[in-house]
């Protein structure tokens, strides 16, 4: 059993920045995939960003590309999602993601991932 807990959310003005954190607890050496992922409010959750923990190889959705960075600190079991250039449209609540099967390709998709936090909301507005 793999426990997810984020942190780092919060209020930013549009062209603000953000961290957020995501430690695991438990059986972290079996994930194969971490991810992030935001829920609007009326919309579905959406992949934004994804890694392969072993390779390192990431995938991000078109609308947060070079803006979003995500990156693991395996010393720390802690995966962050940098997030630069905020607008208005990315506020959601952000949920970290935890995946055991190898995907080939970091994948964006819900199915995919297995274990999830309990999200962090991230509000843009001027």
């Amino acid at each position: 059993q793999v426990a997810l807990v984020e942190s780092g959310g919060g209020s930013v003005q549009p062209g603000g920045s953000l961290r957020l954190s995501c430690v695991g607890y438990g059986y972290i050496d079996n994930i194969m995939n971490v991810g992030w992922f935001q829920q609007a409010p009326g919309k579905e959750r959406e992949g934004v960003a994804t890694m392969i923990t072993g390779s390192g190889r990431t995938n991000y959705a078109d609308s947060v590309k070079g803006r979003f960075t995500i990156s693991q600190d395996k010393a720390k079991s802690t995966v962050y999602l940098q997030m630069n250039s905020l607008k208005p449209e990315d506020t959601a609540m952000y949920y970290c993601a935890a995946g055991f099967r190898y995907t080939g390709v970091p994948s964006l998709r819900k199915a995919d991932f297995a274990n999830w936090g309990q999200g962090t909301q991230v509000t843009v507005s001027a």
